[in-house]
């Protein structure tokens, strides 16, 4: 049913190939769940539960109190969170960037895939968008009027792209090719040596790639940036975020970082868009950037105890998976009974009011997986554990 017919003015176009967001719809229905009586278990979104350091609350508290912070901010951020942002990619990437031109802090970076594609992209163009991946590289792809060109990842490849086969293709409309590692959904991690073909890669087609990176400080060991590897700046971007490395999802404050020409063309239209951020809010962002490898290090192990939960509930589930994936999911095969993860998870959630996400809703390359979020107390998982043994 067309839900637009009645009105008297119709959308435009542009969104006829985009839908509400699979979660925005998931959530509706859990909502409705909890209405009837059933205490439903969301298990699905990566919404970290844990609060920020305490510094950075009370940085937020003492800068709020001064009647001197509440005016409008510049468009590209306060020099104090540009500088704590590069002072970050230097200690924990090894990338120096110019604090003044190489840093552009944004209102959370999901609103940076829509920056840059906006300032890229037009009809005509062509985008690359992973499969599986996060469904916003190719809803704002078409929002802008692209082609998507989806590239398959697959587990026997480390769900890396095959750089290969896509050099067998005609590139020639390709503009930006979107990139994300360490990996969502899968986990996977990026090694230098695939990072640099992906430079050079990007080289020989004149290609622009962006690496969506907000997960390089959870459960894993070794954080990278594709900024780091020699050449990258005249072909990449990368985003960043302190929505998970630093429990502030809500806060909405991340960072696009990449050479100064291709940010000053991206401001163009980000000014339009906003205003700048909430300045209390930018300097409690720059004092998290500060935090010390204990941080990450106790995020991480409380993290740690939560997989390990995971992966007793995945066993109880008959799912296989990878142990040493990284991020706050955790990526796991389905048995060959369900035809989809979609059916798996109806299931669950139906019969023991569980909700696990399907790994299909990422593109149909993620169909036989489904998807479970670290973001609850260990006591949460217990009892969906406890529930699917009873179900």
């Amino acid at each position: 049913m067309d839900v637009n017919a009645d009105l008297f003015i119709q959308p435009a176009s542009r969104l006829g190939q985009v839908e509400e967001y699979y979660f925005s719809r998931k959530l509706r229905e859990i909502a409705k769940m909890r209405a009837e009586g059933k205490q439903v278990l969301n298990l699905g979104i990566g919404s970290p539960d844990l609060p920020p350091h305490q510094d950075t609350i009370d940085e937020l508290s003492r800068n709020s109190l001064d009647r001197n912070q509440h005016a409008y901010q510049s468009y590209n951020g306060t020099p104090e969170l540009r500088r704590a942002f590069t002072d970050w990619y230097r200690q924990w990437f090894g990338v120096d960037l110019n604090p003044d031109n190489e840093v552009l802090p944004l209102i959370g970076s999901k609103e940076g895939i829509m920056h840059i594609s906006m300032t890229y992209l037009e009809a005509g163009d062509e985008v690359l968008a992973p499969n599986p991946g996060y469904p916003a590289y190719r809803a704002v792809a078409n929002l802008t009027g692209a082609t998507v060109r989806e590239y398959l990842l697959e587990g026997q490849n480390g769900w890396m792209p095959d750089l290969e086969k896509l050099e067998d293709q005609d590139l020639s409309r390709v503009k930006v090719m979107w990139v994300n590692y360490p990996n969502m959904p899968t986990g996977a991690l990026p090694s230098l040596e695939f990072f640099e073909k992906l430079i050079s890669f990007a080289h020989r087609h004149r290609i622009l790639i962006c690496n969506d990176n907000p997960y390089a400080f959870i459960l894993n060991d070794r954080p990278m940036s594709l900024l780091s590897v020699d050449g990258a700046k005249e072909v990449a971007l990368e985003l960043n975020s302190l929505s998970k490395s630093h429990n502030m999802a809500g806060w909405r404050i991340g960072v696009l970082a990449g050479k100064a020409e291709y940010l000053q063309t991206i401001l163009r239209f980000k000014s339009n868009m906003d205003s700048g951020m909430f300045r209390p809010l930018q300097m409690a962002a720059a004092k998290a950037l500060q935090a010390p490898r204990e941080w990450y290090e106790d995020l991480n192990a409380v993290y740690k105890e939560r997989r390990n939960k995971v992966f007793e509930l995945l066993d109880l589930l008959g799912c296989t998976y990878d142990a040493g994936q990284a991020g706050m999911f955790v990526w796991a095969r389905i048995p060959s009974r369900y035809p989809t993860g979609y059916e798996l998870s109806d299931e669950v959630l139906e019969s023991a009011h569980v909700f696990i996400t399907p790994g299909g809703i990422f593109g149909n390359q993620g169909d036989p997986y489904i998807r479970i979020s670290l973001c609850a107390d260990t006591a949460v998982f217990a009892e969906a554990i406890r529930r699917l043994k009873n179900s």
